[in-house]
């Protein structure tokens, strides 16, 4: 009777761990996606000079090939070689003469580079393509030395102490390509992209979406950022999702299993049905753990309970 009176605390308390495990579980069937009869859109009259300026989001396609450009150094390049390589890629198209828009939105994402514990160059690149077929070399040069200069970090991520062009070569050499080339060859970059732009002569400016596009190492487009300023950690999570490894730590995939990017906020949100299957892991492992600390205790004691009788049948 009291061997029994024993066990029954290790019984109880055994059944009560699952059936809390399985409530954790089960919680998972009430994360439902909202029905897509509930969401809202907010729709207005788009101006004039913006219509047909949009973006067409071309997810898993590949970036176009066989394209020929000329970076700022003057020299002949092909589009996918410059984007393919071992690091992810941050894909925009601007251009120098932009009254406005392209300076808010480079300097937003040069304001959320800044803050980004990966290095331009190290960790990943940047390819911009100007959408002014009159681009030339020269103002292609002045804007990135420009951008490069706000920036202000060295390959090893550390702060410049110089002038603007202090420390800058070895970034625009692995870092940040600006290219401009032929009206059809720019066209057949944003049509890949899922860009749509318009010229209007009467400004003589270009209309265009505010928006960049993350690559991977094999030129396959991951992910689209929209805005004028882009969160930082929405920002390393992008660059990390597309590295397919080779950048971020075990905590940054952990992270990112618990994350995914919701596209009408703009960054990554919780994945509940992720993080509940984490947790019922992380529960059935301390479970399993706690189960067997228990059976060890019983056992432990069961062999102190017979070692005194073992020792007085010896002794008769």
């Amino acid at each position: 009777m009291r061997n029994r009176s024993r066990k029954l605390p290790l019984a109880v308390l055994s059944a009560m761990l699952l059936v809390l495990g399985q409530g954790l579980l089960g919680g998972a069937a009430l994360a439902e996606p909202v029905p897509q009869a509930e969401v809202k859109s907010r729709t207005e009259p788009v101006p004039k000079r913006l219509e047909g300026v949009d973006v067409v989001e071309h997810l898993e396609a590949h970036v176009p090939s066989a394209l020929s450009f000329t970076d700022e150094q003057g020299r002949p390049v092909l589009y996918d070689q410059v984007v393919r390589g071992r690091l992810p890629t941050i894909l925009t198209l601007n251009y120098s003469d932009c009254p406005m828009l392209c300076s808010l939105q480079l300097n937003g994402l040069v304001g959320a580079m800044k803050q980004l514990d990966l290095t331009l160059g190290k960790d990943y690149r940047v390819v911009t393509v100007s959408i002014d077929p009159g681009e030339t070399r020269e103002s292609a040069h002045r804007t990135k030395a420009r951008y490069l200069a706000q920036y202000g970090r060295a390959q090893d991520g550390r702060a410049q102490d110089g002038g603007a062009g202090a420390g800058q070569s070895d970034q625009s050499a692995s870092g940040w390509t600006f290219l401009h080339g032929s009206e059809g060859n720019i066209r057949a970059v944003a049509r890949a992209l899922g860009f749509s732009y318009n010229y209007n002569e009467a400004r003589d400016e270009y209309a265009h979406p505010a928006a960049f596009v993350v690559a991977t190492p094999g030129g396959v487009l991951s992910r689209y950022l929209y805005g004028l300023e882009i969160h930082p950690s929405t920002l390393r999570l992008s660059l990390i999702e597309a590295s397919q490894g080779k950048i971020g730590s075990s905590l940054d995939r952990l992270i990112l299993y618990c994350f995914h990017y919701d596209a009408t906020e703009g960054r990554y949100a919780p994945a509940a049905m992720n993080i509940m299957r984490l947790l019922g892991s992380a529960f059935a492992l301390a479970l399993l753990a706690l189960l067997l600390f228990l059976w060890r205790g019983e056992r432990k004691k069961k062999l102190g309970a017979l070692e005194p009788n073992h020792l007085a049948h010896r002794a008769s």
